[in-house]
């Protein structure tokens, strides 16, 4: 249940900044402009479907990297006063690859996504021991709030450098084509801003639940990992939470990486685009934090599968958005999934993050959310790959998004499995 207490603390204010900070990456670089910039510039001559499939293959290999890392950075990072040090490693690697960017040039399609994969990895990286963080911030019964709070004005926050974005961009116009020097510019921007509002967290978080230092601890962290991938079988609730993570989550974030460039697949343009990713921004926000609110009424779990069902149907209409003929009725249609995404994006992801840590003990947070991060980065690999190889034998990307309501069936029947921690 949420607390009484409302009033923020310094480091719970702190953890939120950082999600007003690292949005900006999310939503620029893997939603919005990115995918334009990559399949209007560094992909440019390539056909509309090996674009898309390109794209895809790349935020799996990111995925995949994440995935392999993430246990064995966590089960190091439990130790008294790690968990901030690989927190700043992977901050400052995934700002120095955002900027590299800059030195793209049309065509230069491989280069674009080394350097892409690995500011991905930077920011992902970091989210694992930022998400690890939540338990040592803040107590048990405001973790949901916290942690939707965090997601909710992560969404507000990120709209600033967002419309700085398209400010460069309108204001180079956009008759031309697609304007490579705003492009870049952004990444400017979206690493100020990052760098900006990371400087709360750099300053006030710290490890509160810890293992004793150990001298070996790399030969002692390898240790534990093993004994936890024997023991995690032993955290029944656990166990099933994360398969049903894999599977919902999967479905959740190949729609956050790939609606653009399905959006350019469909015929979309540019501008609309844009202002379609500004609105989810903004109606995401206090929907966020009333998923936060309506999980101390109806409990976490309820309120995540009534996020799937809002998926599933959005899901469902994408599907059907290639055979409309009417582009009035076509672009109601997006407008509509672009409402019930940003309806349930914030608070699935948010209320997610704070159920696990209530299932996890506290003092081993950074190893378990490295196993919360193998689930969902091999979620995040095989959503886009099966996007990818569908779109490639098809020709068609609306094949790929049908497969994607499976994923969210699957969570949702294993997710009724799972106890709700506060019931």
């Amino acid at each position: 249940m949420v607390g009484k207490k409302t009033k923020m603390t310094k480091e719970e204010m702190s953890w939120v900044l950082y999600d007003v900070g690292n949005s900006a990456f999310v939503l620029i670089m893997v939603t919005a402009l990115m995918p334009i910039f990559f399949k209007d510039v560094a992909a440019a001559g390539m056909s509309g479907a090996e674009s898309t499939a390109n794209w895809g293959f790349a935020n799996s290999t990111a995925s995949f990297v994440l995935a392999f890392l993430s246990p064995i950075l966590g089960a190091m990072a439990d130790y008294k006063n790690m968990k901030k040090r690989f927190f700043l490693f992977f901050l400052f690697f995934g700002l120095g690859f955002t900027l590299l960017l800059l030195f793209i040039n049309e065509g230069q399609w491989l280069l674009c996504l080394i350097l892409f994969v690995f500011a991905r990895v930077g920011w992902a990286g970091a989210n694992v021991f930022y998400d690890a963080f939540l338990v040592d911030v803040t107590s048990r019964d405001r973790m949901d709030l916290v942690s939707t709070l965090g997601y909710g004005y992560g969404y507000v926050g990120s709209v600033v450098p967002f419309l700085l974005v398209i400010g460069l961009i309108l204001g180079s116009g956009m008759e031309e084509g697609v304007p490579i020097g705003a492009m870049r510019a952004s990444f400017i921007i979206v690493a100020f801003w990052w760098l900006l509002f990371s400087l709360p967290a750099i300053k006030n978080l710290s490890q509160i639940h810890y293992l004793p230092a150990d001298p070996s601890y790399i030969t002692a962290s390898f240790k534990r990992l093993w004994h936890t991938v024997k023991e995690i079988r032993q955290y029944k609730q656990v166990f099933i939470f994360l398969a049903a993570y894999f599977f919902y989550i999967d479905g959740v974030g190949t729609i956050i990486t790939m609606s653009t460039a399905y959006g350019r697949d469909l015929g979309f343009g540019v501008t609309m685009l844009i202002v379609v990713l500004l609105l989810i921004q903004i109606v995401a926000f206090p929907f966020a934090l009333l998923f936060g609110r309506l999980a101390g009424i109806f409990s976490t779990r309820r309120m995540l599968m009534a996020g799937i069902g809002v998926y599933c149907l959005a899901t469902l209409i994408a599907f059907f958005l290639p055979v409309i003929d009417d582009p009035m009725q076509k672009n109601l249609a997006f407008w509509f999934i672009a409402f019930l995404v940003a309806s349930s994006m914030g608070g699935i992801q948010a209320l997610s993050r704070s159920y696990y840590s209530k299932l996890i003990p506290a003092e081993k947070s950074a190893q378990f959310f490295g196993f919360y991060n193998v689930f969902g980065k091999f979620a995040a690999i095989s959503g886009p790959l099966l996007m990818g190889i569908v779109a490639r034998l098809t020709g068609e990307t609306r094949w790929g998004v049908l497969s994607i309501l499976l994923l969210f069936v699957i969570g949702s029947v294993l997710l009724i499995g799972v106890k709700d921690p506060d019931e």
